[in-house]
């Protein structure tokens, strides 16, 4: 613990002032930043991380942060609160003070490299929340490995529970979870469904006895199903009863999908996985490049456009804003992008702007590792949902774009941070031998509801706990 608040010191010193861009980290150099200061940091013990999820419960704020799993050439770290080396899987952080993170718990993770091990995806819901939630519990829905979903009781979250284990699988990823109703898209890899990954989804109002409600994807997916196989899914995106829309995205890096569905119809259709039943709900898609995925799938709907105010339709549009994830080394792909897509009129949604970190400003393909978006912030909190997104660019560090006008989204802040001795490198094949470079990869990003922004890093740098300042304040609202 001392070791993280000496080097979170230092690096709130140097977050401070922004910096010039340089082409290669060096550890010991300070972050590179405009409009976005530290705040705070935990190294997660060293664990390559994905998924940030805060919560607030009670007077605390809490932080689940899920991991990859290892690599080859790294031993499996040692929980220094154990004693133990323990497989990748779930750090549980209190982040209540931002400058002070108290590294709370880690669960293990499934043994295994990469995605094949640890725990990535993590959602929470108040028991008080759900529908038939014991009250007391505070419920935490991960994924194991690739292997399973598992639901447990993080009241304590210093001690917490396994309540329930749905086995069996072959590729769990990135879920959804409806708090307030309790219905869960877990995304998944059944064995006998052709894709890697598809949606099952669930009852989980009762998260300590789930019943599954059906299986789902697209025609040609699913069981017996003949001919070429769909792009697989990455992650959906619930509006919930009110709302009733589920907006899937399929691929990462290529071939992409944006599916809006009916949820209404998705939750009471018939179950079996027929090619017409999986068609019912479908409302529309959105076919993307084959350069480009759809791994982020996030709406905001209704959003005020003050250019066509005066209009007499089109004054508030219905917005999708679609991230794409790089996954080749310095740049070995096109370019992975954010997208944004008018779905104001649902059976016809077209793209109406793309944003990207230039290139040269930083010269980003040739510091090692991905360069290009990877995911945006999924919070629904007003404190900047229709304002403001932050989407994570890996060794482009994290981005803050306004946009209040998303035909012309603009970039008002950014925060890369400083690499440690412990950043893992990341190494791209010339004339046959490892070339190797050391560089942040801020993988995925969150925000909460008093503002604080929180990235995490891919290659082991842990999690900044970052805050607005300056221009990028002003467009939020924040005092």
């Amino acid at each position: 613990m001392m070791r993280h608040a000496i080097l979170s010191a230092a690096l709130l010193a140097f977050g401070l002032a922004s910096t010039t861009y340089a082409q290669q980290q060096k550890v010991g150099a300070p972050p590179e930043a405009s409009n976005m200061r530290l705040a705070g940091w935990s190294d997660l013990q060293a664990r390559s991380a994905y998924q940030p999820t805060i919560h607030q419960q009670g007077n605390r704020w809490i932080a689940y942060i899920g991991h990859h799993g290892g690599t080859d050439d790294i031993p499996t770290p040692v929980n220094p609160l154990t004693g133990n080396a323990e497989p990748n899987g779930t750090s549980i952080v209190d982040v209540t003070d931002p400058a002070q993170p108290k590294y709370l718990r880690h669960i293990p993770g499934a043994p295994g490299t990469y995605e094949a091990g640890g725990a990535q995806m993590v959602r929470v819901c108040d028991g008080k929340s759900l529908p038939k939630g014991d009250p007391a519990a505070v419920y935490m829905l991960r994924t194991f490995g690739g292997e399973a979903h598992e639901i447990w009781n993080v009241a304590d979250p210093a001690n917490p529970v396994l309540l329930a284990r749905l086995d069996g699988l072959k590729d769990t990823h990135k879920n959804w979870w409806e708090c307030d109703t309790g219905i869960a898209f877990l995304v998944s890899g059944a064995p006998d469904w052709r894709t890697r990954r598809m949606t099952q989804i669930y009852d989980l109002s009762d998260p300590a006895h789930p019943k599954k409600i059906r299986d789902f994807g697209l025609p040609g997916q699913e069981p017996g199903a003949t001919g070429v196989v769909p792009t697989e899914l990455h992650g959906p995106i619930s509006t919930g009863p009110k709302g009733n829309r589920v907006y899937f995205g399929y691929g990462t890096n290529k071939g992409g999908v944006v599916q809006i569905v009916d949820r209404e119809k998705l939750l009471k259709g018939p179950a079996a996985p027929t090619p017409e039943n999986l068609r019912a709900p479908e409302i529309s898609r959105l076919l993307m490049s084959s350069w480009n995925g759809a791994h982020t799938t996030f709406p905001m709907l209704q959003m005020p456009i003050a250019e066509f105010a005066k209009d007499k339709d089109g004054g508030k549009r219905d917005i999708v804003m679609i991230v794409d994830e790089a996954i080749l080394n310095e740049c070995l792909e096109a370019r992975q992008m954010v997208w944004f897509a008018d779905v104001s009129i649902e059976n016809r949604p077209m793209m109406i702007s793309s944003w990207t970190v230039p290139e040269a400003s930083g010269n980003f393909c040739q510091r090692g590792g991905r360069f290009g978006s990877h995911s945006s912030n999924e919070s629904m909190e007003p404190v900047y949902y229709g304002k403001m997104a932050f989407i994570a660019f890996f060794n482009a560090g994290v981005r803050a774009l306004d946009i209040r006008d998303p035909f012309n989204p603009k970039q008002v802040g950014y925060f890369i941070p400083s690499i440690t001795d412990k950043t893992d490198k990341r190494c791209v094949k010339i004339d046959g031998k490892d070339r190797c470079k050391t560089a942040i990869q801020t993988n995925n990003v969150e925000t909460d509801a008093r503002g604080y922004v929180y990235i995490v890093d891919r290659a082991n740098t842990g999690m900044h706990i970052l805050e607005l300042t300056g221009s990028a304040r002003q467009v939020a609202g924040l005092k």
